[in-house]
């Protein structure tokens, strides 16, 4: 498994953990909307910080440079 993989699926985990457990817990709606944006504008930073590391910064985490874009291109929606 690469590190891109990796980071999605740490990254798709949290999220879920949060939406369930706040979902079974009776979170007023508007509560959830904020979590949903706060989650969308981390994912948006984050992808955009990958744009700013250099090469050997990407080879730490083991990214090269095609995959780094190719996830910093990716719609904030998407995982």
């Amino acid at each position: 498994m690469n590190g891109l993989s990796d980071v999605r699926l740490t990254l798709k985990g949290s999220e879920l953990e949060g939406v369930n457990g706040q979902r079974l817990s009776g979170v007023p709606a508007h509560a959830a909307l904020t979590d949903r944006w706060q989650r969308f504008m981390r994912r948006l930073t984050t992808r955009r910080a990958l744009l700013r590391l250099n090469d050997a910064q990407l080879q730490d985490i083991g990214l090269s440079r095609e995959q780094a874009e190719r996830e910093a291109n990716l719609p904030f929606w998407k995982l």
